[in-house]
């Protein structure tokens, strides 16, 4: 039997083998996924102060939200503090007292001190009442 020479089929000159390159992709991918929640990760620091002009509102009404060191919830429709409240009881006045005054701004002030999940927990509950004028107060910078 005569022997069969087979030819290996030659790939043109200008086809680039990309395999290779995929893996290597893949393994960055993963490196990547991996990594990038460790990169979100916080450092405690002291906020810093900052200018701002006085909050005002176009009909006059003002609603100031506090939360206090130890975690609880003051509200302040129009100047009137009232007593600690449940942070559900807290959000309803608030959509009632935006509904006798729509476009009233939300502000939210905090305690130095006070605890960064009750305020984010207190943003988030007015966001899903459909609140989206929401700011945050800060202090005039020692001179």
């Amino acid at each position: 039997m005569a022997a069969q020479h087979v030819r290996k089929r030659r790939r043109p000159i200008g086809e680039i083998n990309v395999v290779p390159y995929i893996d290597v992709m893949l393994v960055l991918l993963v490196i990547f996924m991996v990594t990038a929640p460790l990169l979100t990760q916080g450092v405690k620091v002291d906020l810093p102060q900052a200018s701002a002009e006085p909050v005002t509102s176009s009909d006059g009404h003002i609603i100031v939200i506090s939360v206090e060191q130890d975690g609880r919830y003051h509200l302040n429709l129009d100047g009137e503090k009232q007593e600690p409240l449940a942070l559900g009881d807290l959000v309803h006045r608030v959509v009632a007292f935006q509904r006798l005054h729509p476009n009233t701004p939300v502000n939210v002030g905090g305690h130095r001190n006070a605890n960064y999940g009750k305020v984010v927990q207190l943003i988030a509950a007015l966001k899903q009442k459909d609140i989206s004028k929401v700011g945050l107060l800060t202090e005039p910078p020692e001179r």
